[in-house]
């Protein structure tokens, strides 16, 4: 049962020290960092590891690194607090509800901008799910709810047949977002549980459900990885996948390329290149200045075909999703808001000077 491979992931320093030959003093380091920040790599994923690279770019991923303890970056990037309305639920644009179900993932990414949350904390989550469904029910501008965590995949079978049963109902709502890394981390959890597909087959004829992943690497789609995925593009789920730009882990234009032909080629739509997040822990480490992610996730798609071409490069900021276009001139860069949280300022189309240290757009380089 997939049940086995979570109670079996490797989940603090010394096994994972023991699994990839680490010295005594790097286990020392992943138990500091466990100390304050979870961990947990289920046995499939640590398998992908080439443990001969010292860089490698799947490891960066799932392993505890001393960078984690930085106090550098904030632990809420995107406003999340201030556009919560109901416990666990989140209404930051007019038609979208978002759902933080859970807190638990199969595994925790190091790069996580829920950090703050996830394996540690149920203080920001939906308890009540009465009362999700009655905040969207009263809001009609409401058309689709996003399932996320944690990672909605993880839970409970019984959960997510309540979730669909209740939000199927709904007259306003025309589609169904789940956010998973589920089939990435471990698609055992889908390959080995029947009851699941049967409970999303049972649904996907009563609304739009859409499954929403995030490949960051051409490794992580393995056979294992895209028969999950085809197991629910065979219901006819749609499968998107927002990649987060991730310094030694996706920044080369080869790798990124590769990784957007690698989800056209699995019928795996892409969907955003995020600009990763400041996170505390996480900012100093896979942050791509701006002036050099353009010009990434331009030789990444200038490598695609019309379908792998409709990716946006983008951030969550507190004021919205903001796409990040190119470069001007040296220094000037072009954006547009994909959403924004205030209706007039929906569409904007602005420029900011960064220069070339620049990560994220701070209040201070935001135009009036």
């Amino acid at each position: 049962m997939w049940t086995d491979g979570i109670k079996n992931s490797f989940q603090d320093a010394d096994s994972i020290g023991r699994a990839l030959g680490l010295p005594e003093d790097e286990v020392e380091k992943i138990r500091e960092v466990v100390e304050h920040f979870p961990v947990r790599i289920p046995e499939y994923y640590l398998d992908l590891i080439d443990k001969d690279d010292p860089d490698d770019p799947i490891a960066k991923m799932c392993v505890p690194s001393e960078y984690e303890l930085s106090q550098d970056g904030s632990f809420d990037t995107s406003g999340e607090e201030s556009n919560t309305k109901e416990e666990g639920v989140q209404h930051k644009y007019k038609q979208t509800a978002l759902i933080l179900s859970t807190n638990v993932c199969a595994m925790y990414c190091r790069h996580c901008f829920r950090r703050r949350m996830v394996g540690l904390t149920d203080a920001e989550l939906n308890k009540q799910m009465s009362a999700a469904v009655s905040y969207v029910k009263s809001h009609p501008e409401i058309t689709n709810v996003l399932i996320t965590g944690g990672d909605s995949l993880m839970l409970p079978n019984h959960i997510i047949r309540s979730y669909l049963e209740e939000f199927t109902k709904l007259p306003n709502i025309d589609l169904i977002r789940f956010g998973s890394r589920v089939p990435v981390s471990f698609p055992q959890r889908i390959t080995e549980d029947p009851e699941l597909i049967d409970i999303f087959r049972e649904y996907c004829d009563k609304k739009a459900i859409y499954l929403v992943t995030q490949f960051n690497h051409p490794r992580e789609l393995t056979e294992e990885a895209v028969k999950a995925v085809r197991m629910f593009r065979d219901l006819g789920i749609q499968v998107r996948n927002q990649t987060v730009l991730l310094k030694g882990v996706n920044s080369d234009p080869e790798v990124l390329g590769e990784l957007l032909r690698s989800l056209t080629r699995n019928e795996i739509v892409p969907y955003y290149i995020f600009q990763c997040r400041p996170v505390r822990g996480v900012k100093g480490r896979f942050q791509v200045p701006l002036l050099e992610g353009v010009k990434i996730v331009d030789a990444a798609k200038g490598m695609q075909n019309g379908i792998g071409k409709g990716v946006r490069y983008c951030m969550s900021h507190p004021l919205g999703k903001i796409e990040i276009i190119g470069e001007l001139e040296e220094g000037k860069m072009l954006f547009k808001f994909h959403q924004n949280k205030y209706p007039e300022d929906r569409s904007r189309i602005f420029t900011v000077d960064l220069d070339k240290s620049s990560t994220w757009l701070t209040d201070e380089l935001m135009p009036e």
